[in-house]
């Protein structure tokens, strides 16, 4: 099993991997992986792994991405893959040993095998489920201003999201609500900001026919 954990971090979806350090494939980057006890599902599986491995003990979200068995995808055996989307908020900072970073979806590494194309496939599954779910839940903090959630859905979209667009958009929706408090006022003075939180943090199809489109 193959864990695609991705997560907002200076604004930009950034995915973790970690350095091989055997053959094939030695030093190049690859998603975390580990196989099913007897004992566990999938993902209990993944989130042990995860836990007991790179410190990732708060998974948002956990789906199942794709199987992944072209006959070539590791050298001098047939494997098949079963690749998972694993999501992290963004106020949390996991603490990860020194094998491990945090990467820039559009800017990788070397990685071993398939796994570049594995997490193509994860962002991409990511923006899609953005524009007709709530997906959103799983990338931001419990509360979080507009333009923090702004910065959540930019970066995971690859693009710039209008801040008014976007709270009319998810407040339509029934996604997202005030949750009556503000944090306190910037140095230039004006109206302290609003927060907000998720209606739901389970998952939910809130619109099928929904689509995000960068601006034209």
């Amino acid at each position: 099993m193959l864990a695609g954990v991705l997560q907002i971090r200076d604004e930009r979806l950034q995915v973790m991997l970690w350095q091989r350090a055997e053959e094939p494939d030695l030093h190049r980057w690859s998603l975390p992986r580990g196989w099913l006890a007897a004992d566990e599902d999938v993902e209990g599986s993944i989130r042990r792994q995860l836990a007991e491995k790179v410190d990732v003990h708060k998974l948002s979200h956990v789906e199942q991405l794709s199987v992944f068995s072209a006959p070539g995808r590791v050298p001098d055996r047939r494997v098949v893959g079963t690749a998972f989307l694993c999501l992290v908020p963004a106020d949390v900072d996991p603490e990860v040993p020194g094998d491990t970073r945090w990467f820039p979806v559009d800017d990788l590494p070397a990685t071993a095998f398939d796994h570049e194309e594995i997490v193509l496939a994860a962002r991409d599954r990511l923006r899609a489920k953005l524009s007709y779910t709530n997906i959103g839940f799983a990338l931001a903090p419990a509360e979080f201003t507009v333009s923090e959630l702004r910065g959540i859905y930019s970066g995971a979209l690859g693009y710039q999201v209008a801040a008014t667009n976007l709270q009319r958009v998810l407040s339509r929706r029934g996604v997202l609500e005030a949750t009556g408090h503000t944090l306190p006022a910037g140095r230039s003075g004006g109206r302290p900001p609003a927060l907000f939180r998720f209606t739901s943090r389970d998952l939910q199809v809130t619109d099928p026919f929904a689509v995000f489109r960068p601006p034209s």
